[in-house]
């Protein structure tokens, strides 16, 4: 899956959970301050993209998570692995 791909899926599903416009997510936007997203829509977010990457996200990650390039970067990395191992 292309990162791109990957971008638009993580900003359709944080426009959809927290009722956001999608052009109102870029990737350079925080989560925290430019999308006004609290610890809590943070569990709700890693629930979707668990669903979303197949792979369990650890806390210690979301942790250095800081904005919607962080996310993506994340899942792109997760998923790459998962292909890698499947090979």
């Amino acid at each position: 899956m292309t990162r791109e791909a990957i971008f638009d899926e993580v900003r359709r599903t944080i426009a959809a959970l927290f009722e956001l416009d999608a052009g109102e997510v870029r990737g350079a936007s925080t989560v925290f301050d430019d999308l006004d997203l609290d610890s809590i829509d943070a569990i709700d977010l890693v629930a979707k993209l668990q669903q979303f990457s197949g792979q369990r996200i650890e806390e210690e990650q979301m942790r250095r998570v800081r904005t919607v390039d962080d996310i993506v970067d994340l899942l792109a990395a997760q998923l790459g692995s998962g292909e890698a191992a499947a090979s």
